[in-house]
C-alpha cells in the first residue's frame, strides 16, 4: 500500500499534463462542492484521438493525482474508449482503499473527463451556469 502512496503523493506534487491548451478542441470543468475541489480537463483531439491532454485546478492530494493519473491514461486514446472508463478503473489507478467523501475526490476528473467527452455543459436537475 506504501508505494500506492507515494505514487499518490507524487502525482499530486509533480503532476503530469498540468496545465490548460489555447485551443482546446474539447474543454469541462466541475466542482466538487461537498468539499471545493476543481477540475478542468482540456483535449486536443484529431479524427477522434487524443492527441493533447492538460488538467487544471485545485483541491486534495486525492482529486490532483487523479487527474494527473487520468491524463497519463487517456493520452492517444480514442474518445470511444475514454466513455468507456469506469468509476473501477479510477479506483484502480489511484491503487488504495478510499472512503465515501475520498470516491467523490477521485472520481471528479472522471466526471469532467466524460462530461467533455459527450459535449454534457449541465447535469440533469442543475441550472446551466
Amino acid at each position: 500500500m506504501n508505494i500506492y502512496q507515494e505514487e499518490l503523493l507524487d502525482h499530486y506534487e509533480n503532476p503530469s499534463n498540468y496545465g490548460t491548451l489555447p485551443n482546446p478542441d474539447i474543454s469541462h470543468e466541475e466542482d466538487n462542492p461537498l468539499c471545493g475541489d476543481r477540475i478542468r480537463i482540456d483535449l486536443g483531439v484529431e479524427d477522434g484521438i487524443i492527441k493533447k491532454v492538460r488538467f487544471s485546478g485545485h483541491g486534495c492530494t486525492i482529486s490532483l493525482a487523479a487527474a494527473s493519473m487520468l491524463t497519463e491514461e487517456i493520452a492517444g486514446k480514442s474518445l470511444a474508449e475514454v466513455k468507456q472508463l469506469s468509476r473501477d478503473d479510477i479506483l484502480e489507478m489511484i491503487g488504495i482503499p478510499l472512503g465515501p467523501v475520498r470516491v467523490k475526490c477521485a472520481l471528479l476528473p472522471l466526471k469532467v473527463l466524460k462530461a467533455g467527452a459527450y459535449g454534457i455543459t449541465a447535469w440533469p436537475g442543475e441550472e446551466d451556469a
